[in-house]
């Protein structure tokens, strides 16, 4: 089964652990992602012209290609920074039967 464009990976990152809770499962209950996975980090960026350093906690969050759209407007609507780090990574490939389950998981309720 050739999956190449069709699966990615989403990351975004806060500095709240109740808000990192809340976007994961929230991403999760409406489907847009199959599995979130949350892992704390140190942040080093710069920032209206100063470098500056932040515990935050990364999500990682498994999904199709497809729904990358919604995914980000819901991201975009729910996150509390001014400009939320959204980026996607294309996931090449996975043990099939995984890849099934980001597939049941990331539909639409009927």
């Amino acid at each position: 089964m050739d999956t190449e464009g069709v699966y990615c990976l989403v990351m975004t990152a806060t500095d709240d652990e109740a808000e990192a809770a809340r976007l994961a499962e929230g991403l999760v209950a409406e489907r847009l992602a199959a599995c979130v996975q949350a892992l704390p980090m140190r942040s080093v960026y710069r920032w209206r012209g100063a470098v500056e350093r932040a515990d935050e906690i990364l999500l990682l969050a498994k999904t199709r290609r497809d729904r990358y759209p919604e995914v980000e407007r819901w991201l975009r609507t729910h996150h509390h920074y001014e400009l939320p780090d959204i980026t996607w990574l294309p996931l090449g490939g996975g043990l099939a039967a995984y890849l099934g389950w980001i597939d049941e998981n990331t539909r639409a309720a009927d």
